[in-house]
């Protein structure tokens, strides 16, 4: 059972800063794909397609979390190799600004992986 039942009050339980970059993605996500179902998924905030996982996003101390790194090359992969920490973790630092246009089409990208799927 998840700590947090809605995506809602996981986002209200953290610091604000980190509360409010949740928030920003969270509607970044329900522009870009207004099918995608929220859901509480491995105790952080997700987003399914097509009954599919399609992005999970998560608070922690230092960073914003983002699971998990898209398949991609060109520009967008250069990109990725900025943020990716892990196999399929991609972490963008509290203290610097936000890259929300790149979390923009990261969505696209997951969503593009979940529709071939």
């Amino acid at each position: 059972m998840n700590k947090y039942e809605t995506v809602e009050k996981y986002i209200a339980s953290q610091p604000s800063k980190q509360s409010e970059i949740l928030q920003k993605i969270r509607e970044l996500v329900k522009a870009e794909m207004p099918d995608a179902e929220e859901a509480m998924g491995y105790g952080v905030a997700s987003f399914r397609l097509n009954g599919k996982p399609l992005l999970y996003y998560a608070a922690f101390k230092n960073h914003i979390g983002i699971y998990p790194v898209p398949k991609a090359d060109g520009k967008l992969a250069d990109e990725i190799k900025k943020y990716q920490t892990g196999k399929g973790t991609m972490q963008f630092i509290l203290d610097k600004p936000i890259p929300y246009n790149f979390i923009k089409s990261l969505v696209r990208a997951r969503r593009d992986e979940n529709i071939t799927r």
